[in-house]
C-alpha cells in the first residue's frame, strides 16, 4: 500500500491517495466562530460516470479537504476571476468552472495546456465535454472529483434550490426557470490570430456579457429574497467565473484540475 504525504499548502484539495478503491462518502460540516466549515474526502454521495473513459484519462481518488468559508459575506464592487475552484457543494464536491486547455493549432485536439492563454477551452463547447458524466462532473489530474455544471442529485441533499457555497461564503443556488444568464454567444468571426471560424462557443472568449433586465450579473449573481446569492444556470456560463467577495484563504486560485 503507497500514501502519499498531503503537504500544508494554501489549496483546497490536498491529494491523498491511499492505494484502495471506491472510499466512501465522508463529509462534516460544523459552524461556529463566524464560519461554515467543510472536512470531507472529496467523495461523492452518488453514482458517477466511469472513470477514467475516453474523454478523461483520470481515476476518482480521496482527497483531503479542509475550508471554512464566511457566514456574513459581504459584496464588493469590484469581482475577482476565478482560476481554480469557484465554491463547494452541499455533498462536499467542488465546483470548478474551468479547464487547463487553451488553443493550440499545433495539438492533435487543437487544444493544450501550453497553448494560447487569450482562448480558453469551456468544457461544455469541448467535443465529448472531457468526459464529462451525467452529474456534469469529471475527475482532474490529483484524482479530484468536480462538478463543471448542475448535478441534479444536489437538489435533493437540501431539499431547496440551495447547492452549494462559493468561496466567498455566498450561498449557491440553482433555479432554472428563475433566474438568467446576462451572457451571449457573440456574433460573427473570430478576429484574426486567434482560432478560426465562427464564435461558437468553444472557447470562454466566444461570449461577452450583455446583461439585459432581469438578468443575472457578470458573475452569475442576483438578489433571492433579499439577500445576494450566485446561481448555477443551464446556459453559459454554468457556474460562476468570479466572485464578487473576499475569497477565503482555504480555496487555491491558481491551479486547475
Amino acid at each position: 500500500m503507497k500514501f502519499f504525504l498531503a503537504i500544508s499548502v494554501p489549496t483546497l484539495a490536498l491529494i491523498s491517495s491511499l492505494g484502495w478503491s471506491t472510499p466512501k462518502h465522508y463529509l462534516n460540516i460544523t459552524v461556529s466562530d463566524g464560519k461554515r466549515c467543510f472536512i470531507t474526502n472529496g467523495i461523492p454521495d452518488h453514482s458517477t460516470g466511469t472513470f477514467p473513459n475516453r474523454g478523461n484519462p483520470n481515476a476518482i481518488q480521496e482527497q483531503q479537504v479542509n475550508v471554512c468559508i464566511p457566514l456574513k459575506p459581504v459584496r464588493r464592487d469590484i469581482p475577482v476571476p476565478i482560476k481554480g475552484t469557484m465554491g463547494i457543494a452541499v455533498n462536499g464536491v467542488q465546483f470548478r468552472p474551468n479547464t487547463a486547455g487553451y488553443w493550440d493549432p499545433k495539438a492533435k485536439q487543437g487544444h493544450s495546456r501550453m497553448g494560447d492563454k487569450n482562448w480558453s477551452l469551456d468544457i461544455f463547447g469541448a467535443p465529448g465535454k472531457l468526459g464529462l458524466d451525467f452529474n456534469n462532473g469529471h475527475v482532474g489530474r490529483g484524482g479530484l472529483y468536480h462538478y463543471h455544471g448542475i448535478a441534479k442529485h444536489l437538489l435533493s441533499v437540501s431539499g431547496s434550490s440551495l447547492v452549494g457555497y462559493a468561496g466567498d461564503g455566498f450561498e449557491v443556488h440553482y433555479l432554472p426557470t428563475d433566474k438568467q444568464t446576462g451572457w451571449a454567444l457573440k456574433r460573427g468571426e473570430r478576429p484574426a490570430g486567434g482560432p478560426p471560424g465562427a464564435y461558437n462557443g468553444l472557447f470562454n472568449e466566444d461570449y461577452e456579457y450583455v446583461g439585459g433586465e432581469n438578468r443575472l450579473d457578470q458573475c452569475n449573481g442576483g438578489k433571492l429574497k433579499g439577500s445576494y446569492a450566485y446561481f448555477i444556470t443551464d446556459q453559459y456560463p454554468f457556474l460562476p467565473r468570479c466572485l464578487y467577495g473576499k475569497i477565503s484563504r482555504d480555496f487555491n486560485r491558481s491551479r486547475h484540475h
